[in-house]
């Protein structure tokens, strides 16, 4: 056979899926913000994360429902939280994750759909202060814990 013709025979195999139905034949059930939220702290909450806080920005951007900005105490655990927690994503509720900044610790952006993670130094998460960026005036952080 040549190389053409095993091209287009593999080809038509995708087109031979029924429309709409899922390529493994599993169904996954609604997976909501909230179920990804609690996900999410109880990660961190099993990993150590310190000074776990959480910010509902529901109706208030288009971005994401909920953000959670945490702390660990050295740039190794930190990669170790957001590593640990788009596994644990992964694995329970089939949610894959993106994430910026593993490779040096200081600040790991998680990106989980409607729930988006910030895990810094606090050396870090001191000076950028995301927290008073998404706070409306006036209120204080949800804690986590």
């Amino acid at each position: 056979m040549k190389e053409d013709n095993v091209l287009s025979l593999t080809a038509d195999a995708a087109g031979a899926a029924v429309a709409g139905m899922p390529m493994s034949g599993l169904t996954q059930p609604e997976v909501t913000s909230e179920i990804i939220l609690a996900a999410v702290l109880k990660s961190l909450d099993d990993n150590k994360a310190e000074e776990v806080v959480q910010i509902d920005l529901r109706g208030k951007t288009s971005v994401c429902d909920h953000m959670v900005i945490c702390s660990g105490r050295s740039s190794r655990q930190v990669a170790a939280i957001a590593q640990k927690l788009a596994e644990d994503l992964k694995h329970e509720l089939g949610v894959l994750c993106k994430t910026e900044g593993e490779e040096t610790g200081d600040w790991v952006l998680i990106d989980a759909g409607d729930v988006i993670v910030h895990v810094f130094r606090p050396e870090v998460r001191e000076f950028y202060q995301l927290e008073k960026m998404w706070m409306p005036l006036g209120k204080v952080a949800q804690s986590a814990t």
